[in-house]
């Protein structure tokens, strides 16, 4: 008897040890909580268009491509922007579903984006208190159906997309509006027709969670905030640094710097600038006296532009600044344990169709030509992405890998005045 106790114990010992570790079993049985933030769950922002215009959706077989690309980088968190609007995240969520269903190692999650409107949304007769209804209706009621249909790949749904922040003049509406549809979406939840471990949020600029000025400070916002399962905020250094440039010119004491230094500091400036706001935001809720998981919904840095962020602007576009900002936010997010939505994958030339070099255009980190810029050029030295295709083009470098090519595209900020 004894020597069978013993067998069987040995047993039990060998089964548990050739066992993955608990999160590797969960897999996709994961809920939000233990997915955002938490290391080996790095999160990035998606959108898969490949043409000037959303009239092509991106095929199931085209955002596999993408999907096994994003695999390769580490990449297991997405966020999307829409739901019934446009064709592309019902493909996505099935391609992610294919693949999970081929490959059971495979994991890919969705932060899922419900579009919200003020009524009369981009006409010149805007009404912030009224929303439009009927597409605010669809895109909740669509982001429920994804969200019950593909449990185990939906794990949050943020409604609206900068939905509050008031420079949105042509479409943000007031956080009541924000806030009845999270309550609508929570009750849901309560009454078993939403997946029990599904996040609610909003994901919006720092200064509509409080991180701004006074004219942000309303009732509705302080209730939105409890309401929520944590704060997505989005922070921009890289538009600031037209917008409110006393953080990116180059001071008096760094002007005799070579260009690369004086653009080093720079980063680092922009980088302290996005922590800044970070805690403006952080600074508001405690005041709130409310505890919740703050996380990043959207970041960037764009790699090229001809107006404001160009040459004859505040000279904050090119790959290499891009490259220091992605690695500063990433070493800073990963060790705070913050989820960081870094925008984008791919460039997208549907975002500013008429000026092919418009910044809005090119924050991906992989050009249209399926070219990985100076950020991920240490993975395409690694072989990360051997074997993997983009529009039947391999993962190459932008600039033909050329370093000096590059360094010669960079300019430093402007002295300050």
């Amino acid at each position: 008897m004894l020597s069978r106790i013993l067998a069987f114990l040995c047993f039990t010992i060998l089964i548990a040890a050739c066992q993955p570790p608990a999160a590797e079993r969960l897999g996709s049985h994961l809920p939000a909580a233990e997915i955002l933030g938490k290391p080996g769950y790095t999160a990035i922002s998606f959108g898969g268009y490949r043409h000037a215009s959303r009239d092509t959706v991106p095929t199931i077989a085209e955002l596999k491509e993408d999907l096994a690309i994003l695999r390769a980088m580490g990449i297991k968190v997405l966020r999307t922007y829409n739901t019934q609007q446009f064709g592309e995240t019902a493909n996505l969520l099935e391609a992610i579903k294919q693949m999970k269903d081929a490959d059971p190692t495979f994991e890919m999650y969705v932060m899922l984006g419900a579009w919200i409107n003020r009524k009369d949304a981009f006409t010149a007769n805007p009404d912030h208190t009224q929303e439009d209804a009927d597409n605010n209706k669809a895109e909740i009621d669509t982001a429920v159906s994804m969200a019950n249909a593909y449990p185990d790949i939906v794990k949050v749904i943020a409604v609206g997309n900068e939905a509050m922040v008031h420079w949105a003049a042509s479409y943000f509406v007031e956080p009541g509006i924000i806030l009845k549809w999270v309550k609508h979406l929570r009750q849901l939840r309560d009454d078993k027709k939403l997946p029990a471990d599904i996040w609610i949020t909003s994901s919006d600029n720092f200064a509509s969670w409080g991180g701004g000025d006074s004219s942000y400070f309303k009732p509705d916002l302080d209730s939105l905030i409890k309401a929520v399962d944590y704060i997505s905020m989005h922070t921009y250094p890289f538009h600031d640094s037209h917008y409110n440039p006393a953080y990116w010119q180059v001071p008096a004491t760094e002007k005799s710097l070579p260009a690369t230094q004086q653009i080093s500091a720079a980063m680092d400036r922009a980088a302290n600038y996005a922590k800044t706001q970070y805690q403006s935001v952080q600074a508001y809720v405690k005041r709130l006296g409310v505890s919740k998981p703050i996380h990043i919904g959207e970041t960037g840095w764009a790699s090229v532009d001809t107006h404001l962020y160009g040459a004859e602007g505040s000279k904050a576009a090119d790959e290499y600044k891009q490259k220091l900002y992605y690695d500063h936010l990433r070493a800073w997010t990963d060790s705070a344990g913050i989820a960081c939505f870094f925008f984008e994958a791919f460039d997208e030339p549907l975002k500013d169709a008429r000026n092919v070099n418009g910044s809005e255009n090119h924050f991906g980190l992989i050009n249209i030509q399926g070219e990985a810029k100076y950020a991920l050029w240490s993975m395409v030295d690694q072989g990360v992405f051997k074997g993997l295709t983009r529009n039947g083009r391999a993962i190459g470098k932008t600039f033909g890998g050329d370093s000096t090519a590059l360094l010669s595209s960079i300019l430093p900020p402007a002295l300050a005045k």
